[in-house]
C-alpha cells in the first residue's frame, strides 16, 4: 500500500531494524529497493519508516506501492467482459498497469520530476493524474508489493482450487490461467529493475485475514465518511490473492535477497544486517 493511502494497520517496526534494512540497500548501492510481503506484514510501514530515517540524514527516499498501479475500474470491468468476471477484481496479477510501473521507476533513476500514481482503495479506482504528487531526484526508490518477483505456477499447479472462490466461481480454471499467464508475461520487465528484494515473511496464509482485516479498520478510520469493505468482504477479498501468496510462501525465500521471518504480532525474529 502507498504510504500516501492510509496509516499502516501495523504500529512500526524498530528503529534498530529500520536501520538494518536501510543500510542493506546503501551497502549494496541499489537504486531500486524491493519489499516483498503477505498482505498486512507490514510493507508501507517499513517503507515509511525508511524513508522517514533517510530523511534525518538528508536523503530522499520515493516509497512506491504496487497498488497504486492497478488499472482502473472501467479497464478492469472491460476485463470481465471479455476473460472472466473475476478480472474485474483488483488484486491478482493480470489487473495492474505494468507499463506504467516501468515508466515510473524509470524516470525516476534518470533523475526526471516524475508523477506518482495513486490508487483510491475506497472507491476502487485511479485518482486523476491531477492529484498525482510530482516528486524529484530521489537518491532511492523503494517499491513494496505482496507478489514482487513470485514466478508463475506449472499448468499441472492451476488444476487443482485452492479455496472456494476458485472452487466455485472458477471451477474450469479460466481466471487463474489467465492471472497466472500475465504473471509470466507482463511482471518480468518490473522486476528486472529491481535491484535488491528483500522478503517480510509472515507465519503462514492462515493470519492473512486477519491482518488484511486490521488493515481495512484503519482505512476506514482515516476516511470515516466513507465506506470501506465489511470483515466479510475482506474474507472473501482475500481469496482472490491466496494462490499467489501460497506461491509466494513456497518460492520467494529462494529468490529474495534477504528475508526476515515475522511472527503473529510483525515482530522480526532476526534482523542482523
Amino acid at each position: 500500500m502507498s504510504s500516501t493511502t492510509h496509516v499502516p494497520a501495523n504500529a512500526g517496526y524498530s528503529d534498530a531494524f529500520v536501520s538494518t534494512v536501510l543500510a542493506d540497500a546503501a551497502r549494496h548501492g541499489c537504486r531500486t529497493y524491493a519489499i516483498a510481503g503477505l498482505q498486512g506484514t507490514g510493507k508501507s510501514t517499513l517503507s515509511a519508516q525508511m524513508a522517514a530515517l533517510a530523511a534525518r540524514d538528508g536523503r530522499r527516499v520515493v516509497v512506491l506501492s504496487i497498488d497504486d498501479f492497478y488499472l482502473g475500474h472501467d479497464a478492469r470491468q472491460a476485463l470481465g467482459h471479455r476473460i472472466h468476471p473475476l478480472c474485474a477484481t483488483r488484486g491478482a496479477p493480470g489487473t495492474h498497469d505494468v507499463a506504467l510501473a516501468c515508466a515510473v521507476i524509470d524516470s525516476l533513476r534518470a533523475g526526471r520530476p516524475t508523477a506518482l500514481p495513486r490508487f483510491d482503495k475506497i472507491g476502487d479506482d485511479c485518482l486523476p493524474e491531477t492529484e498525482w504528487p510530482v516528486v524529484h531526484a530521489p537518491d532511492l526508490v523503494i517499491l513494496e508489493g505482496w507478489f514482487l518477483k513470485v514466478p508463475p505456477e506449472t499448468d499441472a499447479e492451476l488444476q487443482s482450487p485452492v479455496n472456494t472462490l476458485e472452487r466455485t466461481e472458477d471451477p474450469d480454471g479460466t481466471w487463474r490461467r489467465w492471472s497466472n499467464a500475465a504473471l509470466a508475461r507482463e511482471y518480468p520487465p518490473l522486476w528486472r529493475r529491481l535491484d535488491r528484494l528483500l522478503f517480510l515473511q509472515g507465519p503462514g496464509f492462515d493470519i492473512v485475514p486477519t491482518w488484511r482485516w486490521q488493515q481495512e479498520q484503519t482505512l476506514q478510520a482515516a476516511h470515516p465518511d466513507r465506506q470501506a469493505m465489511s470483515q466479510a468482504q475482506v474474507e472473501r477479498f482475500v481469496q482472490f490473492f491466496e494462490r499467489v501468496s501460497r506461491q509466494a510462501m513456497r518460492t520467494l525465500p529462494g529468490i529474495a535477497d534477504r528475508t526476515i521471518r515475522l511472527d503473529a504480532q510483525r515482530h522480526p525474529l532476526e534482523h542482523t544486517a
